[in-house]
């Protein structure tokens, strides 16, 4: 029963418990003001809500919107621990056990166990907290005789009253939340997003722990096809539910993959090729203010992730580049993607520019000192300068469409 939102039943006023916010000291305001701010952003739309950020939980004041619809935003909401919606009733006992009636009879399909717990904020109010446990657990036990037996160590629903000056608040649900950090309290990180499965995962990882990212794709045309675009754009979609928008910085790919096509030997393609594209993320990160690099990278996978080759590769940049799924395997992997609903968008064939030019045989160790020799035959700075004065930055929010799926398969199969 619990963490289940399954209900019909209109909710008056939604209560948000933080999770990991209140061990934070000091930093817990900016932690509790950054939550408001990305619920203010999820609830977009719903215009009548009012949030209430304090310091030990948030209040929302649904003022007549949708109670399950809002409940289904801020499931997507880090920061989140638990959350309970409630009804709000004039202060008269005999209101508060109608409302506790209707919710019991919405909730309960089968015996369950319950307890009554009191708050008491208005001391204008006739009954004590003991005297409002134990009356309104009467009451219920008399009306369902047949449902309802008494736990008050480990009952499976938890009616919980809270008396105050507005008037009395019931509820008895705790729906879980997405848990992990507000996105935005970490910073900001470029993520090099691929159209396969490990990164959007990575960068789910990555704004769990309260990182706010900005998507760095890189699309060769012709060799990869604007359905291949169009596909990274969505998942950033569906990433963006977790945040509300999303930057998506398009790197165009195609004059770099064809001279280190011609002049870097075949075994060092992939890792000049790479080198190139960590170069490009670090420069964007320099010039937009982020922190660090994340990329989908997991130890092993591909033989291009081997440690020797993030040796060969991570060499151009300072910048600390994290690998939030580097000890996943692939079926912990895939289990998120399809938690994350990323998982159909990224089995797509679309060609991304990491598989175009892959040789048969990539070096799956390759060498530091031969790296940067083959590179230094390239005019990195030129190749470099010209990829960023072509970046396109396109803001993306939860829900933007850019695949008509049907028509672009078929129009692939003609």
């Amino acid at each position: 029963l619990k963490g289940k939102s399954s209900s019909k039943m209109q909710y008056d006023e939604i209560m948000v418990r933080y999770g990991e916010l209140s061990t934070k000291g000091r930093n817990q305001k900016n932690f509790i003001d950054r939550l408001g701010a990305n619920v203010t952003k999820a609830l977009h739309g719903f215009d009548q809500v009012k949030i209430h950020p304090q310091r030990d939980r948030m209040h929302i004041d649904l003022n007549g919107a949708d109670s399950n619809q809002v409940m289904d935003r801020l499931k997507q909401v880090f920061g989140i621990q638990t959350f309970s919606p409630s009804l709000r009733v004039e202060s008269d006992f005999e209101a508060v056990k109608q409302a506790a009636a209707k919710m019991i009879r919405e909730q309960v399909k089968e015996p369950a166990t319950f307890k009554i717990s009191t708050r008491h904020a208005d001391h204008g109010f006739p009954m004590g907290t003991f005297e409002m446990n134990r009356e309104l657990g009467a009451y219920l036990l008399k009306e369902f005789p047949d449902l309802l037996t008494v736990d008050v160590h480990h009952p499976d629903i938890d009616l919980m009253v809270e008396i105050r000056k507005s008037g009395i608040y019931l509820t008895s649900e705790k729906i879980k939340g997405a848990g992990g950090l507000p996105v935005g309290t970490a910073g900001k990180g470029m993520m090099m997003l691929s159209g396969g499965i490990d990164s959007p995962v990575a960068a789910y990882l990555a704004m769990k722990r309260g990182v706010s990212l900005e998507m760095v794709h890189f699309y060769s045309p012709p060799y990869t096809s604007e359905q291949a675009l169009a596909k990274s754009k969505e998942l950033t979609s569906k990433l963006a539910k977790y945040c509300g928008s999303i930057k998506f910085i398009q790197v165009p790919f195609t004059e770099i993959q064809e001279t280190v096509k011609e002049k870097i030997p075949e075994g060092y393609l992939m890792t000049v090729q790479r080198r190139l594209m960590l170069r490009l993320a670090a420069a964007l990160a320099m010039k937009r203010h982020g922190l660090a690099i994340f990329n989908g990278e997991s130890l092993g996978q591909v033989a291009s992730q081997t440690m020797e080759s993030m040796v060969a590769i991570n060499d151009v940049t300072t910048w600390p580049v994290l690998r939030p799924v580097l000890s996943f395997d692939k079926t912990e992997i895939i289990k998120i993607a399809e938690e994350i609903d990323t998982y159909e968008l990224s089995i797509l064939p679309y060609e991304d520019c990491c598989t175009v030019f892959t040789p048969p045989s990539p070096k799956t160790k390759p060498n530091l000192k031969r790296a940067r020799a083959y590179e230094a035959r390239l005019d990195v700075e030129g190749l470099m300068q010209r990829a960023l004065e072509n970046i396109k930055i396109t803001e993306i929010h939860a829900g933007d469409e850019f695949l008509n799926q049907n028509q672009d398969v078929f129009a692939e199969l003609l």
